[in-house]
């Protein structure tokens, strides 16, 4: 069985097509999608349309919660949301606001932070620090604890927008490279893909080149937020005001 995992495109259609182009050479037989599908400004309609058209087994991220009734929680977050509302209609944004917390695909379980929570993260845990803070792993036995329960033989994750990946006993938990938006300097897109074979799953971390420049340009002609993606997509870190736009409240 092969599974193909997108997550954290973030409105982001340039990355998305280049990784959906690499994705159909696997002939994967299901696409799990691990949401923050649009809460980002390099043309999130299209990026919608495409997610939408995937059939994808999808479950909702810590961004489409921002789409409920009072969801945004700062000003610029607001602000945000004010501009997606005129790009993706609001039956769109109601259907992503919908999407269920998990999702379960023969026996692997899938969710956007962790099974509980859009917003905390499996195998690394937010550090805050003068500088901002950073992902440290998660302690090893509380890792246990959280998953002991669950009976799957594959957990996969997003949210972090780090790749990588640990065993748990038996089951092997992965978090998914982020579609857009990257976090350690190398600002081409991700994406995973899961093979089971007699019975033991392994997870292959994809990186894909893409048009950068016109995502970018893309931005900066039709949203407020251009100077933002440009400084976000091309370095390849997620740091200052434009990691705010899509991860904050």
């Amino acid at each position: 069985m092969r599974v193909a995992i997108i997550s954290d495109v973030h409105g982001n259609a340039f990355a998305l097509e280049a990784v959906l182009n690499d994705l159909q050479t696997a002939s994967p037989d299901v696409i799990i999608n691990l949401g923050d599908q649009v809460e980002g400004a390099a043309d999130p309609a299209r990026a919608y349309e495409l997610q939408a058209a995937l059939n994808a087994v999808e479950v909702r991220g810590n961004n489409e919660e921002k789409l409920w009734p009072n969801g945004r929680r700062n000003p610029l977050s607001q602000l945000y949301g004010e501009w997606l509302e005129t790009r993706v209609s609001p039956a769109d944004l109601a259907r992503l606001a919908a999407l269920p917390l998990t999702a379960s695909v023969d026996n692997l379980l899938a969710c956007h932070g962790t099974p509980d929570s859009a917003w905390d993260s499996l195998l690394w845990v937010w550090q805050p620090d003068a500088a901002g803070g950073f992902y440290r792993s998660r302690d090893p036995r509380e890792l246990r604890r959280m998953l002991e329960t669950l009976g799957a033989g594959v957990v996969v994750c997003g949210h972090t927008h780090r790749a990588g990946s640990t065993r748990v006993g038996d089951t092997l938990v992965v978090n998914a490279g982020a579609v857009s938006d990257q976090v350690d300097g190398d600002p081409r897109a991700r994406w995973t893909l899961l093979e089971r074979r007699a019975g033991r799953w392994t997870a292959d971390f994809r990186s894909v080149p893409y048009d950068i420049a016109a995502a970018v340009a893309w931005a900066k002609a039709h949203s407020p937020f251009g100077d933002y993606e440009a400084e976000l997509l091309s370095s390849g870190e997620m740091t200052g005001r434009s990691g705010v736009i899509q991860n904050s409240g």
